[in-house]
């Protein structure tokens, strides 16, 4: 893509057309197509892993009143939020990876995130608030976060 403007060549990328890359990943393989770069696929900045990474402390907010608060999917909050969950999901899988000596390749992100953090982020929202819902407050109707 090309354009009059600074950035206008950049497509971000939307959750669910992530979630569905990731979806379509075992389907493939399992036809017998050899999936490469799967290294270099960007974490799902969900409220799941956010979530995870604010309540296991992984994250902090500088004012607890951030909690109170509702917030649209464009505001600087959400923004922040999910950037730094796609760069802590980097960090935590290459955490794993170092822990149980395996290159990138060997475990990518994509087994990171559907191996546990989504799952664990759900377990430990669960556990902390009721229904499980995000700790920080979207208005969203979850095609966005």
């Amino acid at each position: 893509m090309q354009g009059e403007n600074l950035g206008d060549e950049f497509v971000p990328f939307h959750k669910l057309s992530q979630w569905l890359t990731y979806s379509l990943l075992e389907p493939l393989q399992k036809l017998g197509l050899y999936v490469v770069g799967l290294d270099e696929l960007t974490g799902l900045p969900g409220y799941r892993n956010g979530g995870l990474c604010l309540d296991m402390g992984l994250l902090r907010a500088q004012d607890s009143a951030v909690f109170q608060r509702r917030y649209l999917p464009g505001s600087e909050v959400v923004v922040e939020w999910r950037s730094l969950t796609v760069i802590l999901l980097d960090k935590i899988a290459t955490a794993m990876g170092e822990k149980l000596h395996l290159s990138a390749t060997e475990l990518p992100l994509v087994k990171i995130l559907q191996g546990g953090t989504w799952a664990a982020g759900r377990k430990i929202a669960t556990e902390l608030r009721a229904g499980g819902v995000p700790p920080i407050h979207i208005e969203s109707d979850a095609t966005v976060f």
